[in-house]
């Protein structure tokens, strides 16, 4: 069954997928919640990448409107404007609209078919769902 296509121009922006140099320094942000580009240069794994490459990269976000700034005088404190449960559910979204015909049937029947899943991890699926079901029919 098809599901209804979600609204991307919510929190008036218009969501875009993140590189994958992006998508490393918004984990850093979500995991901080705020900071200084030195506390997100802290927070880096290693390897850290050079400082201005950072300071690039949170630029890029803000732009693309996934990162905004408080300025303290010569310095800015940077905060996500999207968490990161929202991007990932839009970002699902946005996968199975594009590769399973806006369906998350043929999503799960193309994993649970390509996946070796263990009886335990089919279990835990099983009682996932039985939740689910639980919960839409309240």
């Amino acid at each position: 069954m098809a599901r209804k296509k979600e609204n991307w121009d919510d929190n008036s922006f218009k969501m875009r997928d993140l590189t994958k140099a992006e998508e490393q320094v918004m984990k850093v942000i979500w995991g901080l919640g705020q900071g200084f580009a030195f506390e997100i240069m802290e927070a880096y794994p290693e390897p850290k990448p050079a400082y201005n490459t950072v300071l690039t990269i949170i630029h890029i976000l803000e732009k693309k409107g996934f990162v905004k700034h408080e300025a303290f005088s010569r310095v800015h404190r940077y905060s996500p404007v999207i968490s990161k449960e929202e991007y990932t559910q839009r970002y699902l979204g946005s996968v199975v609209e594009r590769y399973f015909n806006n369906s998350y049937l043929d999503l799960v029947s193309a994993f649970a078919k390509k996946e070796n899943f263990s009886v335990e991890e089919l279990e835990e699926m099983r009682k996932l769902i039985d939740e689910a079901i639980a919960s839409e029919k309240k």
